[in-house]
């Protein structure tokens, strides 16, 4: 494959953006700086918040933003769009119509990974925001796929957006409650894995023994946008396997 510039619509938040480029980075296979891929990162910060977008009902602010910096990757060629970020990819459509770039669907990318690694019926604890989940766009995405989408109670939903916040304003973040969380949801509920579906939480390293049940999404995006930009993808026995015929 013909090597393709990316676009990084970053800021959402600034942490996740530096964790995805970096991820980048250590997961394609180069052997010299010229072998990396050529990347336009726009850490747009200021952005309007996604889920107060949502719960509010008021679009028109954020993607008037998100369309000024579409424009951007265009004037410049870009060839594929990489959004860290998964409660924006409720404006999924909206934002793809508005540009003829192809805007990776992370969302899609990660449902489809569980389905081809977990199989058909498998249920699936997600870990959101609360944007992310009243909007449906993880269990949605289950249900196209014929797998089963599990969401937390409302308590322990409390819990995770604290944690995302926390993490955003650089506050404290109670690693154990989190792994709680998790194991809560494998080894109580029965979920045969749970999405970090939230790049906050991909920021957040949980003990080995959690990290066979975790799809984080963030990663699946990585790893799809090093394959898009023709690079081949180093080896990662902790994250999701990727080939150019697709997520296995």
């Amino acid at each position: 494959m013909k090597e393709k510039k990316l676009g990084v619509l970053g800021g959402m938040g600034p942490a996740a953006t530096s964790l995805f480029f970096e991820k980048v980075i250590e997961n394609t296979v180069a052997n010299k700086d010229q072998e990396h891929i050529d990347m336009v990162i726009l850490n747009h910060a200021t952005i309007p918040d996604r889920t107060k977008a949502i719960l509010e009902n008021n679009k028109e602010p954020f993607l008037a933003e998100v369309k000024k910096d579409l424009h951007i990757f265009e004037q410049v060629e870009i060839n594929n769009i990489a959004i860290p970020c998964n409660t924006s990819h409720y404006f999924y459509d909206e934002m793809q119509a508005m540009t003829s770039i192809n805007i990776i669907n992370m969302i899609d990318e990660t449902v489809r990974y569980i389905r081809n690694h977990y199989g058909e019926g498998a249920k699936v604890g997600i870990l959101a925001t609360d944007g992310t989940i009243n909007t449906g766009i993880y269990q949605n995405g289950c249900h196209k796929y014929n797998i089963n989408p599990y969401t937390p109670n409302v308590h322990v939903q409390e819990k995770v957006m604290r944690t995302i916040y926390d993490f955003k304003a650089d506050k404290p973040i109670d690693v154990n409650e989190f792994e709680s969380i998790i194991k809560d949801l494998v080894f109580v509920d029965q979920c045969d894995c749970v999405i970090l579906g939230c790049t906050e939480l991909s920021c957040i390293e949980v003990e080995e023994e959690l990290m066979p049940y975790c799809v984080d999404a963030m990663q699946v995006l990585v790893n799809e946008s090093i394959l898009l930009s023709g690079k081949e993808l180093k080896y990662n026995p902790r994250s999701p396997i990727l080939t150019k015929e697709g997520l296995k």
